[in-house]
């Protein structure tokens, strides 16, 4: 059994997310801790809404309330949808609770005490009109690289750039709208990346060949480029203090540190809210002195955050000195595509979680988009390309083999397994099957292809209908029932199987069908040792138990309903 600490990237807390932030983090997250979990493993998984920065004030001001009372009500409705996407994770916490303020003020002490924080001066945008330096997002104007005229001070939505607000094309206030700025001296922290280079590369180059292709040349493009020192605070109200050695820091009462130095480090924050919650040792998950160094780290996160996790979060923790765990599998995905552009948060496009969940279960949207996951490039949903493949893979050949062995063993065999007969050929052909089917399953979840994973599980359902339409039990049943009875017991072990390989990605679904097999908990394992003997699984279930036929377990999406998603959400 190994240990195994998963964390997806934080959800901001600016609304709830969309299905994109949902495919290139959260679900595969949730999908491998899951895999783990059922393959035996002690597992540990871990994620937290991102409350500070520029967008939480700007959020909080649109909607009437203080900063405190939004990030409160949005940490609420963010919990709430993820359990409707039936997110396994041992600990929701949040960046603005006590935990990570503590560890972001120790960081930035014991990295100043190493000589990798300086304080400098730099220039500002200064808003005259609402009588303040303006950080980040509270600017706004024209990209300098695409011309697109509402790119935010941190970032252009158009191009993607990163950006510093003083490169802006006639900036205003995102607050006010003024254009009555100047440009000022202001004093700030910086943390001293370059100083750090060599190591960090080297971390890379450590960790590389566990990493994807994606994930290492966004990490190498940064490296070969050159690290830069960053400013590391903000002129906020809404964050985590400056302080010195437990108190404020001369000059910078009226600042916070920068949303992206504290973020990364609330993964331990929030590690540490699950251990004062329920008793667990935080230490041992992440402090390679007390027994992290036999935990295996692994972080899920879309392709805009791999830069700050592979790069300037091992900044901080090599340059602490400290023997903290750091990441050893990092997961990287690409876009999930709304029709062609990007769903987005501030523009409000796309399907977003809570909406998806008035239309369909979460099962539904959990196998489609890990069947379709943006791993090796962009991918782009359709309603037409939703509704086709769960009405394919989950309703005709999932439900539909479900339906047809349990009720048939309901109406034939007194709903019990049968009891007579013996294997033939086409038992022998469906073991032969699972024997190399299992094996590759379990292999592609081992290597995190989510994509491959899924595409693997429907091979084994596929085969499953493909045998029992050699078998015909039903034909068999006018002239043998013993013959009969040797298919409905073999389809009722593979509806079994089908719910237990269906645990990581359809979780609620694979409850359902389990269930009403009787098939207790500890008879639910994925370990591969259990899943390498096609013969024992097709006679797994005991001999004249009782079953139950499950409740229908999907419903088909109709044409009505595309057209009518299509006209609410957009599309098309």
């Amino acid at each position: 059994m190994a240990r195994i600490l998963v964390t997806s990237a934080l959800p901001y807390i600016n609304g709830v997310k969309h299905l994109g932030n949902l495919a290139g983090s959260m679900l595969p997250a949730d999908v491998y801790a899951r895999y783990c979990r059922a393959a035996g493993h002690e597992v540990l998984f871990i994620c937290a809404t991102d409350e500070h920065g520029t967008p939480a004030e700007l959020a909080a001001i649109e909607a009437g309330q203080t900063v405190a009372e939004y990030c409160a009500e949005q940490h609420d409705i963010q919990k709430h949808v993820g359990a409707g996407f039936s997110l396994s994770f041992d600990w929701f916490g949040r960046s603005s609770n006590e935990p990570n303020r503590r560890l972001t003020q120790h960081f930035a002490d014991v990295l100043e005490d190493n000589g990798l924080i300086d304080e400098r001066s730099s220039k500002q945008v200064y808003s005259v009109d609402d009588k303040r330096f303006l950080p980040d997002r509270y600017v706004e104007g024209t990209c300098p690289h695409c011309g697109f005229e509402k790119a935010r001070g941190d970032q252009c939505d158009s191009c993607g750039t990163l950006l510093d607000p003083i490169q802006l094309i006639n900036p205003y206030s995102s607050v006010s709208g003024s254009r009555n700025v100047e440009i000022r001296d202001t004093r700030h922290l910086y943390l001293l990346q370059t100083r750090m280079q060599d190591q960090v590369r080297a971390f890379v180059d450590a960790r590389a060949r566990d990493w994807p292709q994606l994930t290492t040349s966004i990490a190498y493009k940064w490296l070969d480029e050159g690290l830069i020192d960053r400013s590391i605070t903000r002129d906020l109200s809404w964050g985590v203090p400056v302080m010195r050695n437990g108190k404020p820091r001369p000059g910078f009462e009226n600042k916070v540190f920068y949303v992206w130095f504290d973020a990364p480090i609330e993964y331990i924050g929030s590690t540490v809210e699950w251990a004062e919650a329920t008793g667990g040792n935080w230490e041992r998950w992440w402090r390679t002195d007390k027994g992290a160094d036999d935990v295996t780290y692994v972080e899920f996160m879309g392709k805009d955050n791999v830069a700050f996790h592979t790069v300037s979060f091992p900044v901080t923790i090599l340059g602490s000195k400290e023997p903290w765990k750091l990441v050893d599998k990092l997961k990287a995905f690409n876009w999930l595509n709304w029709y062609g552009g990007k769903f987005s948060t501030s523009q409000k496009r796309g399907v977003f979680m809570d909406k998806a969940l008035e239309l369909l279960p979460g099962d539904y949207w959990r196998w489609y988009l890990t069947a379709n996951a943006p791993e090796s490039s962009d991918t782009a949903f359709t309603w037409e390309h939703f509704k086709s493949t769960v009405n394919s893979d989950l309703n005709d050949v999932l439900g539909n083999f479900v339906n047809r062995i349990t009720k048939y063993a309901a109406a034939k065999f007194d709903s019990k397994v049968p009891e007579g007969g013996e294997p033939g050929e086409h038992e022998r052909w469906m073991a032969n099957e699972l024997a190399t089917r299992l094996p590759a399953l379990i292999a592609h979840y081992e290597a995190m292809e989510f994509r491959k994973a899924a595409a693997e599980t429907r091979a084994i359902w596929a085969a499953g209908n493909e045998y029992i339409t050699k078998a015909a039990p039903w034909t068999a049943y006018k002239t043998s029932v013993d013959q009969a009875a040797v298919g409905i017991r073999t389809g009722l072990n593979l509806v079994a199987l089908f719910g237990v390989i269906g645990q990581p990605i359809i979780p609620d679904t694979a409850t359902k069908i389990l269930e009403s097999l009787g098939v207790p908990e500890g008879n639910r394992s994925l370990a591969a040792s259990q899943l390498l003997a096609g013969d024992a699984l097709l006679d797994a279930l005991p001999r004249g138990m009782t079953i139950a036929v499950p409740p229908q377990l999907f419903t088909k999406i109709e044409d009505a309903h595309v057209v009518d998603w299509t006209q609410r959400f957009g599309g098309g």
